[in-house]
């Protein structure tokens, strides 16, 4: 059994210090021991410490070699292969500022967040849509020539930019979270605080390598730590997953629910001796979900709260299970409160949940004309999840305090679905919601006014053109009107529950 190595979790992080040389630290790990296994039906590709190592630093020499400069932005459009953590660290290493995003993006998507971005240079994988009219490099023609490099990580302060994810935002366009090489250190918080992981331990994740849920729980904190990392290979189908957990000796299981949901609909689990506990996020776990896990596997799942501009800080843990309907507690020295309409905290009641200015996670801001911008609330940056923190910590989530859905646990912003079909002939107007389809499960539908109902086919090639799978509709609805409030603003809460109502009753 392993334990979770003993860390002091509010010790300052190292200056000079960077990313990459923390997460790969020759200490930590014995080169020989696996780093990755990447699990597929025709077998296993492992990846020693040392291997990877030396991966990384060939590559951030290749990078320095083709022409980029400290603090230069890299797009990263490489799918779930071994080239994505490679990449992604290669840059940390070498300062530049590596910046992942989803395979699933269109030409349309891809092309905005490049204009947006303005990268140095696009390194992609030859299949996922690269954008249009920028220089791109192949990431496995990446370390041609640079073979056996002695290339070392570059220190600096903790606090320079190190990398950037995209989110929506609830303007309807996707947001650059921009964080510091401290970030990673500050993800010792979920050691104890979440994971209940140590170096012994092989944990396996269920999800993209480019969502910021699987780049830390899945790769990064593990090897932070010494740990061995278990992928499935792209492609992988989420009923091969009990299999494939028991053929990889995994000790620790990631995923979202949706993904839980689709593993427990299997009629029998193969016996899993050496599993000890599962770990969820992106969204709310339903507690149907966490028996039926309970009862086929004999584990528990632990249930996080997080988001892109702060990853996980809220979390059950092995000895501190959250209660029921819960979704955990701060975990040791994060500082959360709950605000109220006037930004100012309001512990006790109800209210939009704050995480502290000076949370080493936090990120450093939205980036605007390139510069980090982070909106605070006096001391506090407003998360936009309504919550309530009972008296003895535990917090229970309400639901968010704008329009913004989830899809799989990534946010979605309204607008942008909604931005996809302007101009669609026999539209009038849309409104894109996220609505429960039956208990726990909920998807996005898109409700529209006009002179009468489109061909579905030609609603959904509609929805393919502009947005990545994850944000297209699941339902298309036509109604002669949409619901307006006072102010003549949409009322997606009425669409909402005029849709619920009937099933509810069903």
């Amino acid at each position: 059994m392993s334990s979770t190595p003993q860390i002091d979790p509010l010790a300052p992080c190292p200056a000079p210090f960077n990313l990459a040389a923390y997460v790969l630290d020759p200490t930590v790990a014995p080169g020989a021991k696996h780093a990755l296994e990447l699990w597929s039906a025709t077998g296993v590709e492992r990846w020693s410490y040392d291997r990877l190592r030396a991966a990384v630093a060939d590559t951030a020499q290749a990078l320095r070699a083709a022409g980029c400069v400290p603090q230069d932005k890299i797009l990263m459009r490489i799918g779930n292969t071994v080239a994505f953590p490679i990449v992604f660290l290669a840059c940390l290493a070498a300062d530049l500022v590596p910046v992942p995003t989803s395979a699933a993006l269109t030409q349309e998507e891809i092309d905005w967040i490049a204009e947006d971005l303005n990268p140095a240079l696009c390194i992609w994988d030859g299949e996922t849509t690269k954008p249009r009219g920028m220089p791109a490099l192949l990431s496995e023609d990446l370390r041609n020539g640079a073979q056996g490099s002695d290339f070392q990580p570059v220190f600096g302060d903790p606090n320079r930019l190190g990398y950037v994810v995209y989110t929506s935002g609830s303007s309807g366009r996707p947001r650059a979270v921009a964080h510091a090489h401290r970030a990673i250190w500050a993800r010792r918080m979920m050691w104890q605080g979440w994971y209940g992981m140590g170096p012994e331990d092989r944990i396996l994740h269920a999800g993209a390598f480019n969502w910021t849920y699987t780049l830390g729980v899945g790769l990064m904190d593990p090897w932070a730590m010494g740990a061995t990392a278990l992928i499935p290979a792209a492609g992988t189908d989420t009923s091969a997953l009990p299999a494939l957990l028991r053929q990889s000796d995994a000790t620790i299981f990631a995923a979202a629910p949706g993904v839980y949901r689709q593993m427990l609909r299997a009629d029998s689990f193969p016996a899993l001796p050496r599993l000890r506990h599962g770990l969820s996020a992106g969204e709310a776990l339903p507690q149907a979900s966490r028996e039926l896990w309970h009862a086929k596997t004999g584990t528990e799942i632990y249930e996080a709260l997080g988001m892109s501009e702060c990853s996980t800080f809220v979390s059950g843990a092995p000895g501190r299970q959250a209660p029921a309907g819960a979704a955990g507690f701060a975990q040791p020295g994060r500082r959360i409160t709950t605000l109220g309409a006037d930004g100012t905290p309001t512990l006790g009641q109800p209210g939009r949940l704050g995480i502290h200015r000076s949370d080493p996670g936090l990120m450093l801001g939205y980036l605007e004309a390139g510069t980090p911008k982070l909106p605070l609330s006096g001391e506090w940056f407003d998360t936009g999840d309504m919550v309530e923190i009972d008296a003895d910590g535990a917090l229970r989530y309400l639901g968010r305090g704008d329009d913004m859905m989830n899809a799989g646990g990534y946010r979605v912003s309204p607008l942008e679905v909604e931005r996809a079909f302007q101009g669609m002939a026999g539209m009038s107007e849309t409104a894109a919601v996220e609505v429960e389809i039956k208990p726990d499960v909920t998807v996005i539908a898109l409700f529209y006014a006009g002179p009468a109902p489109l061909p579905e086919a030609d609603l959904r090639a509609e929805a393919a053109q502009h947005l990545a799978v994850y944000k297209q509709p699941r339902l298309y609805i036509h109604r002669e009107t949409l619901p307006k409030g006072g102010n003549g603003k949409l009322n997606r809460r009425a669409l909402r529950a005029g849709f619920e109502a009937p099933h509810d009753q069903a």
